[in-house]
């Protein structure tokens, strides 16, 4: 659905994106993270046609961006940027001149787009009656016109409280699951992009540094929670047998080929009281801070 290869884009002399190549299956929900200024949005920006990259290739349902913008971009809605409203006219009305722009959309549309973004009964009230929540759907609604095949999303929760948060989330995956929509969207939002993308890519001051399945960042590190007699003790021996190769909090990371049985024998014959190994999984916030320390490190 987005094929981008080895794509640059420079800012006078900033680097704003480094040889970033991505690909975007079909019906995924992929999402796109990272530091402020590490890319995202440029990234978004190419894709849409409104950035213009320096280096590489686009490609958007099969069109090529650059060449061929007008195809690449047919099926696709997106959110970039904040949106702007005709305060005093309603929800409806708004969608209906935006929809003009591009092309007569039917009523019957507009109101199935309303109706998908849980709007119904709050279309003919002015916009400027809109809670913050309400005009981010109202935002969706908008990119959803065209019938879409892809949705592009540039920070679709910035600014939400938990319930308009809960609310776009829901929104997304019924979007994803019941359309069949590929939805590619930027966050800072961990805990919410670990709970719905399928994938995701990180970028780090232009340069990808991650690009895969949720599942893989899950299972990217082997960890145990430890609960022992002699904590420090029991670590240091782990470490000297080579049955761990770190320690964080009250976890330890398991080395390759060794799994919770051998650790507890272990501390057994070490005569160490064993209350708790729990094989846990490492967080998408725990696995991204860990990228941007290395990011950090590899930079100094």
């Amino acid at each position: 659905m987005i094929d981008l290869s080895n794509v640059s884009k420079r800012f006078g002399p900033r680097l704003a994106l480094d040889a970033f190549s991505l690909r975007v299956p079909e019906r995924s929900i992929y999402g796109l993270l990272g530091h402020n200024g590490a890319g995202k949005s440029t990234a978004i920006g190419i894709l849409l046609g409104q950035v213009w990259p320096t280096a590489g290739d686009v490609r958007v349902c099969g069109f090529d961006v650059t060449r061929d913008r007008r195809h690449a971009l047919a099926q696709v809605g997106a959110i970039f940027e904040t949106p702007a409203f005709y305060e005093y006219l309603s929800g409806q009305r708004n969608l209906e001149i935006l929809a003009g722009y591009t092309g007569p959309v039917p009523r019957q549309r507009v109101a199935e787009v309303l109706n998908w973004v849980g709007l119904t009964g709050r279309e003919t009230s002015a916009v400027k009656t809109y809670s913050h929540g309400m005009r981010a759907r109202l935002a969706l609604a908008q990119a959803m016109l065209p019938n879409p095949r892809l949705l592009i999303l540039d920070e679709p929760g910035d600014g939400l409280d938990p319930e308009g948060i809960h609310e776009m989330r829901q929104t997304v995956v019924r979007l994803n699951r019941e359309l069949g929509l590929t939805i590619l969207f930027s966050s800072h939002l961990l805990t919410e992009v670990e709970q719905i993308c399928t994938h995701i890519a990180v970028l780090h001051s232009g340069h990808k540094v991650f690009d895969g399945s949720v599942a893989e960042t899950r299972n990217s590190r082997r960890l145990v929670r430890l609960r022992v007699g002699d904590f420090d003790t029991a670590t240091r021996e782990l470490r000297q047998g080579q049955l761990i190769t770190s320690v964080t909090g009250d976890c330890v990371e398991l080395a390759n080929d060794i799994d919770t049985p051998e650790v507890v024998k272990r501390l057994v014959e070490l005569g160490i009281p064993v209350f708790e190994v729990t094989p846990t999984r490492q967080t998408l916030e725990e696995f991204y801070l860990e990228l941007m320390n290395a990011g950090r490190a590899a930079k100094n």
